[in-house]
């Protein structure tokens, strides 16, 4: 269908239309919402039936975004052509959505004196916020850097709810599965509250958890603007700086529009919380998802500071430094790399039957006897990428690079050469974010211990049989911080108590015992020698 052709004049029409929509084909039904948008704002229709046609398409649209956003999810960055232009059309749908609940509001004639007329409005400004929020997440889940002017666009919309006094009138929500009702308030807090939740180290699974507490707990955390009789809180809100919730600027002076946010009352929830889920309440009984215990206990301990606002200390001071460190990915080239040499078979004996021993006798400079001869060692090249160090601390980096070079990944295990050393040490990402630009900044968190390059297998002992050794690496262990030594092996290796054959200079035993750290394409386990 032609989008200049589309045109939806009345309810009936559009209604019409959005029951027509192939929603069994997600991007089939994309495309079409995006027409359906198009029309609306070009040729808007009486504003109580754009109102309308807009709250009916918004449980479809959520549905068809969602399956079209995890297409792009947990993609190593920067994007191929086909994943990014589905970003930026996810991106779109939803800035359309705030734009055209915006023009409802620009329609509307005035009444103030009217209870229809306030809950109508905060209705409106609730969306334009949960639209507006969802371009915020859509970057984080994607880990892009947000556009300029998209903390001034949610800013903008909370302080006309705070202006027309409909802030904390009770709007209901369709898309809120936990609880039907919300207010302007509530939805914007959520975004300050993911937002300070270091969304870019965070991974897509976690932050969806993260977005639902949010969204749960929000109505207990109040905003107001700063009085002179208290005492200047440790962070703030200003509704007129193109960012979120930031530490007070205690050097400049701030204006009426700054807010404080009291999250008294949430520290109260999340200490209880965490107290039934030690008492072993599974965490689907306390509404916070179908997760294990373990891992929603973890993740809500490391939220508890941001949301209670206490400062995060850092373990090791963090330093400006200038110089470019090496990087490379992959086991194959890490192991290069770290070893110096290329990594062969330990024990490459084999039975041959008759016939392949005779060929391999008479043609033994070759692999294939049609080839032509040589008795040259193939050179093994794998790629490393070059970048810019901003800061260091003991025990990692914050590296910068343009979008030329490897793809990266959210928790993926890298071999770094420091822009001060000349060994290649292991390292894991622990955060991830493309600038608007193209290039990449990455957090680097090391692993701790000298690594050594090894081969590993299941053991024959075990098994029966004699699998091919796999690249791995032995980590050294670090008796100053606690550090015992640890083997980083590929994922689907590691089986609870089995035994692996380790090859070095000699082949020797462990038995593998618990993992220590896992990333997207490893495992960090303990070990002890067989």
């Amino acid at each position: 269908m032609n989008t200049r052709t589309l045109s939806i004049p009345s309810l009936e029409i559009g209604t019409a239309f959005l029951n027509r929509l192939p929603l069994a084909n997600p991007a089939a039904a994309e495309q079409q919402f995006m027409q359906f948008l198009e029309a609306l704002l070009a040729e808007p229709p009486d504003p109580s039936d754009l109102f309308t046609l807009l709250e009916q398409a918004r449980v479809p649209l959520g549905f068809t975004e969602e399956d079209m956003a995890a297409r792009y999810h947990n993609k190593p960055l920067p994007l191929p052509e086909q994943e990014e232009e589905g970003f930026q059309r996810v991106i779109e749908i939803w800035r359309r959505m705030a734009q055209a609940y915006a023009s409802c509001a620009e329609q509307e004639e005035v009444d103030a004196e009217s209870p229809e007329y306030a809950a109508h409005i905060a209705t409106i400004l609730h969306r334009c916020i949960f639209y507006t929020g969802m371009i915020i997440l859509e970057h984080y889940r994607a880990r892009r850097e947000l556009p300029e002017g998209l903390w001034i666009d949610l800013h903008g919309y909370y302080a006309s709810a705070e202006e027309w006094g409909v802030a904390m009138i009770p709007v209901v929500d369709a898309l809120d599965h936990e609880q039907q009702t919300t207010h302007c308030t509530a939805a914007y807090v959520t975004l300050l509250l993911i937002d300070i939740a270091s969304p870019f180290s965070q991974s897509v699974r976690d932050l969806n958890l993260i977005r639902r507490w949010a969204g749960m707990w929000a109505p207990l955390i109040a905003l107001a603007p700063l009085s002179e009789e208290a005492d200047l809180p440790g962070f703030v809100i200003e509704l007129m700086r193109d960012v979120g919730m930031h530490p007070t600027p205690y050097n400049e002076e701030l204006t009426p529009d700054t807010r404080r946010m009291d999250t008294s009352r949430l520290s109260l929830q999340i200490n209880q919380t965490l107290n039934q889920l030690r008492q072993r309440i599974p965490p689907s009984q306390l509404n916070l998802g179908e997760e294990t215990n373990a891992h929603v206990t973890k993740l809500l301990t490391q939220l508890s500071r941001p949301w209670s606002q206490s400062a995060v200390p850092r373990k090791f001071r963090r330093f400006p430094t200038g110089g470019h460190t090496r990087v490379v990915t992959g086991f194959e080239a890490m192991h290069l790399y770290i070893s110096g040499k290329e990594f062969t078979q330990p024990d490459s004996a084999k039975a041959y039957s008759r016939d392949e021993f005779n060929q391999l006798f008479t043609f033994r400079h070759m692999v294939e006897p049609a080839q032509k001869l040589t008795t040259e060692q193939p050179k093994i090249d794998f790629p490393c990428d070059t970048w810019e160090v901003i800061n260091h601390s003991a025990s990692g980096f914050r590296l910068s690079r343009t979008a030329v070079g490897q793809k990266m990944m959210h928790g993926q295990l890298l071999a770094v050469c420091p822009h001060d050393g000349e060994q290649f040490i292991l390292a894991q990402t622990s955060w991830l974010m493309q600038e608007r630009e193209g290039g990449l900044m990455i957090g680097v968190a090391i692993l701790p211990g000298m690594p050594t390059a090894v081969g590993i297998r299941h053991s024959v002992i075990a098994r029966g049989s004699s699998d091919r050794f796999v690249r791995a690496f032995m980590i050294s262990a670090v008796p100053a911080i606690g550090e015992q030594a640890s083997l980083v092996l590929p994922i689907g290796i590691y089986q609870a108590s089995q035994l692996l054959d380790v090859a070095s200079d000699t082949i020797w035993q462990v038995r593998m015992k618990s993992i220590l750290q896992r990333g997207v394409d490893f495992e960090r386990i303990s070990f002890e020698r067989a």
